[in-house]
């Protein structure tokens, strides 16, 4: 179920690892690989490696850029493992589940739920936070790794506000399954979102409301990168996102949820991962001294204009 001409990409922050992290997953994963290291030079972080690799399908981005941002539950992945699609499912899950507890803490046991026959929730050595599941093979079906936002404190009961928006913003988008609290179960309030699922530009996210005490909130160390053929296409989503002025930096955003997204140029993979070391070191240049990017600029940086 390879999404190849992925839009939104997320991408995970590590101080020094993202190398290792992501030759980890390639490791853990059915189905994954890393597809290509960059290291861009003279950044306010030094010398950063760019990973980009797949799992399962999903393509992600990672940047070794120092220790600025801590990973934390509030962005998770969901991987369901689907008896359907999947000869030995379960088994399939437990493997995974034991390669990610090395040196990994478990959030919720592996164990049955209502919602699960087999179901945890882990956090990596890295600190990146997994939901392992066995899917129900009679509902719509899914993707093998599905995003995961978690709105916790102040932002507690805003999953639909969100949802409502990025629906919005995003073409090839829908509305999938809406789960919500019933009474009597505090501290979580009746009608705030249990489980929820949607679709932006053909990939699914899930989203959740917990009033649970939880201390940790949305910040940059996992963001996602959209994808962008055009400068009109980079105006569309810095207007109808970008809500913390002072978080505009190179690209990066942060939407009225606490979400970093990173609105970037298509064509940029390919100036820094073929571009010679020239290139790659006057298009590192020009974005750093950008918010919003500047598709014209970073192009003529490329030819050396």
């Amino acid at each position: 179920m390879t999404n190849t001409n992925s839009k939104i990409v997320p991408h995970i922050w590590y101080n020094k690892e993202a190398v290792e992290a992501a030759n980890f997953y390639a490791a853990v994963f059915p189905e994954s690989k890393v597809t290509s290291v960059t290291t861009l030079h003279d950044t306010p972080s030094g010398d950063c490696d760019q990973v980009s690799f797949e799992i399962w399908g999903q393509k992600f981005m990672a940047i070794s850029a120092g220790p600025y941002f801590k990973l934390n539950p509030s962005v998770s992945f969901f991987v369901n493992f689907d008896p359907s699609r999947e000869k030995d499912a379960a088994q399939k899950l437990d493997e995974v589940w034991n390669k990610l507890s090395e040196g990994g803490q478990a959030l919720m046991p592996l164990d049955k739920y209502p919602f699960s026959e087999r179901y945890g929730w882990i956090q990596d050595k890295f600190g990146v936070s997994w939901q392992l599941m066995l899917t129900n093979p009679e509902g719509e079906e899914r993707p093998a790794i599905i995003p995961s936002f978690l709105f916790v404190g102040d932002q507690c009961g805003r999953a639909e506000e969100a949802m409502t928006l990025y629906l919005s913003v995003f073409g090839n988008s829908r509305q999938g399954a809406i789960v919500r609290y019933p009474q009597s179960m505090e501290p979580d309030r009746e009608g705030n979102i249990m489980f929820s699922d949607f679709m932006l530009e053909n990939q699914w996210f899930t989203a959740m409301d917990s009033a649970h005490n939880h201390q940790f909130r949305f910040n940059e160390a996992i963001s996602f990168m959209v994808k962008c053929d055009s400068q009109e296409e980079i105006d569309h989503y810095w207007e109808k996102l970008s809500a913390v002025p002072e978080a505009e930096q190179c690209g990066w955003l942060t939407d009225p949820f606490g979400v970093s997204w990173q609105i970037v140029p298509a064509e940029m993979d390919e100036m820094l991962g073929k571009g010679t070391p020239e290139q790659i070191a006057r298009v590192t240049k020009a974005f750093l001294q950008m918010k919003k990017f500047d598709l014209a600029a970073l192009r003529e940086a490329y030819r050396g204009g």
